[in-house]
């Protein structure tokens, strides 16, 4: 009887213990939704905004009477295309294939070696350079002849001398290729000549180019207006000469590469610095004989464009608090921000009419136990509904779940105040 007795008491100690901690749970939404004294925010929040209010008030019209299939002008410091048409499209580029080519064999660290001639190499059709089986030349000398004059057999000497063959050198082409990004892009060929599984598009081209003209020596030597060189031997002399019109014909041109065959037509990837800025252009199968001229006039409407119509300048990002909710906390939100980084401002070549969008991410709501440097969402910057950078949202402190220690202790607190 008397173990009956004190089980009855142990269990009406309990419930008169249990009582008070219920009221705790029920009426600390106070322990948990201290919410009242702070902003808490959460769900998808979106900030717009139109680049003239960020004082961008510069348009241009789309240029008229192209004649490029497929065209595309970038800006190179942003990667943002400005303009395009078909620019996914797969299509031949003729020698403006060149640009791999010499990339590569810059980065060979092979340039004061002499390569030789082989058969293969020597029998390329037209433009050659009319090297000969056996002779040596130096690899640097050689891609003057490359990118100037744009000769086929100088091409697939590099290539066969680099590669160990023209297969071997290609797989080089296409492995650099898709370290860029391009995936689109395929290489048969050192020197563009058609082939229909040798192709780019016009985005990938400007791709290339963009990441050419980041090497010093590439741009010395597109820029040469003419270069001499000799055979190993000395018995034979060079003299090549720059055939890329756009360096007169643009203000601020860079040049880079022209190409035409019977199934590519004319093509241009160009280049060109105004104002710090660089755009890359190119345009695909742009006309055929007699119209050579036409890459010139698309390539210079597309530059204007750019140039014209486009106002480079930062995107600012609000960096305000922002609180989070905790259900089963010991406390009832916590502070969330971006992850920062040196990378921080983004700067970008805008139009009047863009968009800009910075838009939250984040739960509506989180379960302890939160840690500190958890990411529980991300802030996303878009330009006209295209996402350009994201950034992960992260917890800036630990939020340990309740326990019973933590209950027991509130109550107590609470017991003291009465």
């Amino acid at each position: 009887m008397q173990k009956i007795i004190s089980i009855l008491l142990l269990l009406a100690c309990l419930f008169l213990l249990v009582l008070p901690v219920r009221g705790l749970i029920s009426t600390g939404e106070n322990i948990r939704l201290e919410m009242t004294k702070c902003p808490v925010d959460s769900g998808d929040k979106v900030l717009r905004m139109t680049a003239g209010k960020l004082d961008v008030h510069v348009a241009a019209a789309t240029p008229a009477s192209m004649y490029a299939k497929a065209y595309c002008v970038m800006d190179t410091e942003s990667g943002r295309v400005l303009l395009s048409k078909n620019s996914d499209q797969k299509m031949p580029m003729a020698s403006t294939t060149k640009i791999m080519t010499c990339i590569l064999a810059l980065e060979s660290g092979k340039l004061d070696e002499f390569i030789p001639v082989s058969t293969y190499a020597a029998s390329m059709p037209d433009v050659q350079l009319n090297i000969r089986e056996g002779e040596k030349y130096r690899l640097k000398d050689m891609l003057y002849s490359l990118m100037l004059e744009s000769h086929n057999d100088t091409a697939v000497a590099i290539a066969e001398y680099l590669g160990g063959s023209v297969k071997k050198f290609a797989e080089l082409m296409n492995q650099k290729a898709t370290e860029l990004g391009c995936t689109s892009t395929h290489f048969v060929t050192p020197n563009g000549l058609d082939d229909q599984e040798h192709y780019t598009t016009a985005k990938e081209l400007c791709i290339i180019a963009s990441y050419a003209i980041q090497n010093e020596s590439f741009l010395k030597i597109i820029q040469t207006p003419q270069y001499r060189f000799q055979e190993k031997s000395g018995n034979r002399e060079f003299l090549v000469s720059n055939h890329d019109a756009f360096l007169q014909q643009y203000k601020g041109a860079i040049g880079i590469k022209t190409g035409f065959t019977g199934n590519a037509g004319y093509c241009f990837c160009g280049a060109a610095s105004r104002n710090g800025r660089t755009l890359v252009s190119s345009v695909l199968a742009c006309g055929w004989p007699p119209n050579r001229s036409y890459k010139w006039s698309d390539t210079g409407k597309l530059m204007d464009y750019g140039f014209q119509g486009f106002k480079t300048c930062t995107i600012p990002e609000p960096d305000e608090a922002i609180y989070l909710p905790v259900q089963n906390g010991q406390k009832s939100y916590v502070s969330v921000s971006k992850v920062s980084n040196n990378n921080e401002q983004v700067q970008m070549p805008l139009k009047a009419d863009d968009v800009i969008e910075i838009k939250k991410t984040l739960p509506e709501v989180l379960s302890a136990p939160v840690r500190e440097g958890d990411i529980v969402g991300t802030q996303d910057l878009m330009l006209n509904g295209i996402q350009i950078k994201s950034v992960p949202m992260i917890a800036e402190e630990s939020v340990r779940p309740m326990d019973i220690s933590y209950v027991f202790s509130h109550l107590l607190r609470q017991i003291m105040l009465q």
